[in-house]
C-alpha cells in the first residue's frame, strides 16, 4: 500500500476583499451572505466620532472614539482610509487589518469608491476590488423603493449619486452585474477562492518547493 500522507496545508496571506456599489445594487446583501457562509472572514469594523445609537454595539457596528483620538490615528498614518460625513469622521484602523492578513484571514470591506481608492494607495497588492452593478436603472429604482426605507427625495438623490459611483467601475478588479442574487453570489465566491490561491499570497510555498527539490535531488543522485 502507498504510504499515508497527511494533507498539505500551505500558509497564505489573507485577502482584502472590497465590495462597492451604488445604493440598492446588492452590495450589503452579498456581504451578509458571504459572512454567513464563511464565518472565517473578518469584517472590517470602522472607527467613528459620531455618537452611538441605542441599537448599536461598540466593537460590532463601529468603534466609537473621541475626535481627538481619531485625529491622532489619522495623523500618524494608523488609518488606511478616512472620510468626513455630515460632520462626523469615519476610518479603517490599519493594525487589525494587518494582523488578520498576517494570520491568513480574509478581511471584508463594504465601502464606496473613495474609500477604495484610499485603500489602494496603502495596500494595493493585498486588495481584490469587486464592483456590483444593477442590471438596469429601472431595476435599481425599484429595489430602492421596495426597501421602503427612504423618502422619494432621498431615492432621487441616491439615483443621481449612482451615476458618479458607477463612473468609477474601471478602478476595480472585477465587475459583477447583480441580476440574480444567487448567481452573483456564486461568482463572488469564485473570485474569493481564486484570489486566495494566487501565488503571491501563498507565503508557505517556498519551503515546499525546497523540500520537493531536495527530494528530487535525492531520487536522481
Amino acid at each position: 500500500m502507498p504510504p499515508v500522507t497527511s494533507p498539505i496545508v500551505i500558509a497564505r496571506r489573507g485577502v482584502m476583499l472590497v465590495l462597492s456599489s451604488p445604493s440598492g445594487a446588492g452590495k450589503s446583501t452579498l456581504a451578509r451572505l458571504l459572512l454567513d457562509k464563511h464565518p472565517e472572514i473578518h469584517l472590517s469594523v470602522s472607527v467613528t466620532t459620531r455618537e452611538r445609537r441605542p441599537s448599536e454595539v461598540d466593537g460590532i457596528h463601529y468603534h466609537f472614539i473621541k475626535r481627538e483620538r481619531f485625529e491622532r490615528l489619522r495623523d500618524t498614518g494608523d488609518l488606511l482610509e478616512s472620510a468626513e460625513v455630515h460632520g462626523n469622521f469615519y476610518g479603517t484602523p490599519r493594525e487589525p487589518v494587518e494582523a488578520a492578513l498576517s494570520a491568513g484571514r480574509d478581511v471584508l470591506f463594504d465601502i464606496d469608491y473613495q474609500g477604495t481608492l484610499q485603500l489602494y494607495d496603502k495596500m494595493r497588492s493585498d486588495i481584490v476590488g469587486v464592483f456590483i452593478l444593477p442590471p438596469s436603472a429601472v431595476e435599481l429604482k425599484t429595489r430602492l423603493e421596495r426597501r421602503a426605507e427612504d423618502a422619494s427625495g432621498v431615492i432621487e438623490k441616491r439615483l443621481k449619486n449612482a451615476r458618479t459611483e458607477i463612473a468609477h467601475w474601471d478602478h476595480y478588479d472585477y465587475v459583477l452585474v447583480n441580476q440574480d442574487l444567487d448567481t452573483t453570489f456564486r461568482s463572488l465566491e469564485a473570485i474569493l477562492i481564486a484570489e486566495r490561491l494566487r501565488r503571491e499570497r501563498m507565503i508557505g510555498l517556498p519551503p515546499i518547493i525546497e523540500r520537493l527539490d531536495q527530494e528530487l535531488s535525492d531520487l536522481t543522485a
